[in-house]
């Protein structure tokens, strides 16, 4: 596992990432590691994004109607 080290850290912003540890009952490391696996999960591909790329990739396509046709289903 990789280490990283941060020099040179404002004192505001230290003291607030100590005092959201403490709020959060974990050591200042364990606050910084959660904090930037939030940062890695916003860096993905938003569903919505996907979303609009299938849309596109499927426009023009007779798709059906899903909905009428479960009920046909239903119905036998």
């Amino acid at each position: 596992m990789k280490s990283l080290t941060v020099r040179n850290v404002p004192d505001d912003v230290y003291e607030a990432l100590a005092s959201l540890a403490k709020r959060n009952r974990r050591s200042l490391q364990q606050q910084v590691l959660v904090l930037l696996e939030r940062v890695r999960a916003l860096n993905r591909p938003s569903p919505v994004g996907a979303a609009a790329h299938w849309r596109a990739r499927l426009q023009g396509r007779p798709l059906g109607d899903t909905v009428a046709e479960v009920r046909e289903e239903r119905r036998r």
